[in-house]
């Protein structure tokens, strides 16, 4: 299969692309550095230079494929203050590669998120789909929550769209994600901080295990299906506090819900999140079986507290 994926030098895409090469199909990468394209070189992959601005690229590469795996958010500029204008991005590229295969029954796989899916109780993959995509969506997170719903309607006009959903934890060694700055604040603070009694809950996944479920959804998920990439169905985050503390021998400690900002910074607004999610019905779906070490596993191999 020829496959046009996007994001393909990022966390997920450098897992995904020896994943798709090694099963037998043809990578074409979108690369917006010549960084990006060396990597994509490297791992044998063909190299398309452009952005996800390119709408019209997006599509005639889409239009040439034999199936789409989109992967690129601009998370550089949603997480310096322009949320907004990166899923709407998103969103304008998810409705360029539904016009190029439309009609085609050829595979578009979209990544998503679980925060926010089913707040305070284990979410399953048939939550999220009892609204329609909305025609003005609302803003920032909702935004990407209608982007996931607009490519699951994609289903009725004849392309096999699915969607993976990730949990706010994808680890793994080079991670550089949410995992990686609780490392970085509890050694840059001195302390391992969880908010309140640390019970809420993340699912978490390996980014091998993941890469994996990106190309069983390529190859043979059913149009319209949402799938969750969980591993972990929920890690207190108390026990991850624990496990940074132990590893960088700070105390850890609960901070207050009003001083959350001040210690966490960026990452106050999910830290406190409970958002525990289950993917049984991708595994029997799919016959998905992660393999790679669990989030506490992972942790205790030490690579996240390596320092150059």
């Amino acid at each position: 299969m020829r496959v046009f994926v996007t994001g393909a030098s990022g966390w997920i895409g450098s897992a995904l692309v020896p994943e798709l090469v090694q099963a037998g199909h043809q990578v074409t990468g979108l690369a917006r550095s010549d960084a990006s394209a060396a990597a994509l070189t490297a791992a044998r992959a063909e190299v398309c230079r452009g952005t996800l601005d390119d709408l019209d690229l997006l599509g005639s590469t889409a239009t040439a494929s034999d199936g789409v795996v989109h992967l690129a958010f601009k998370h550089d500029i949603a997480f310096s203050g322009g949320f907004q204008d990166a899923a709407d991005a998103d969103r304008r590229a998810v409705e360029t590669f539904g016009d190029a295969l439309a009609g085609s029954d050829r595979p578009f796989v979209l990544a998503s998120g679980l925060l926010g899916l089913a707040p305070g109780r284990v979410a399953t993959e048939r939550d999220g789909l009892d609204r329609e995509p909305a025609e003005e969506p609302g803003p920032g997170p909702q935004t990407r929550l209608a982007t996931a719903r607009l490519t699951l309607s994609l289903a009725s006009r004849g392309v096999r769209s699915s969607v993976v959903r990730l949990p706010p934890t994808v680890h793994g060694q080079g991670d550089k994600g949410f995992l990686a700055s609780l490392v970085g604040i509890a050694r840059d603070r001195g302390v391992s901080g969880h908010i309140g009694d640390g019970a809420n809950r993340w699912p978490a996944g390996h980014a091998l295990d993941a890469a994996h479920l990106f190309r069983l959804a390529l190859e043979k998920a059913p149009a319209g299906a949402a799938l969750h990439a969980t591993a972990d169905e929920g890690v207190p985050i108390r026990t991850v506090a624990e496990v940074i503390g132990r590893h960088l021998d700070v105390p850890v400690a609960s901070v207050a819900p009003e001083d959350a900002a001040g210690h966490f910074g960026w990452m106050s607004g999910f830290i406190g999140s409970d958002a525990p999610a289950s993917s049984t019905m991708t595994r029997e779906l799919l016959g998905w079986r992660p393999t790679q070490p669990g989030l506490v596993d992972d942790l205790d191999k030490g690579h996240y507290f390596q320092t150059a």
